[in-house]
């Protein structure tokens, strides 16, 4: 497990020296030099996690259009669009690793 772990944790540095990491580090930098937008980035996102992760809600597809909408004009402000593409980019790339982490290993279980 040692060796795997010293592997693990140069992967990790290797995806941390990624363009789509560095900008999102210097995203999140940039939005905490403003606390109270930063404080309201975290609000959408709470609530927006909160939508996504509800079990079988009836009308789902409503409460999405209507967050969507609702918050059209926040996701405008430049910096606070900056921040979210670079977040969504990086948790693509997360999601990327983990399928094909997920994918290796999951032949063995057909």
């Amino acid at each position: 497990m040692f060796e795997l772990q010293k592997e693990l944790d140069e992967f990790t540095e290797k995806l941390k020296q990624t363009q789509v990491f560095r900008e999102y580090i210097r995203q999140r930098d940039r939005l905490r030099q403003q606390p109270e937008l930063k404080k309201q980035v975290d609000e959408f996102r709470r609530k927006n996690y909160e939508l996504q992760t509800r079990l079988y809600p009836d009308n789902i597809f409503d409460e999405m259009d209507r967050f969507q909408r609702e918050n059209e004009q926040f996701r405008d402000i430049p910096m606070v669009h900056d921040f979210l593409a670079a977040e969504l980019a990086l948790c693509r790339m997360i999601q990327e690793v983990n399928y094909s982490v997920i994918k290796a290993v999951s032949e063995d279980f057909e």
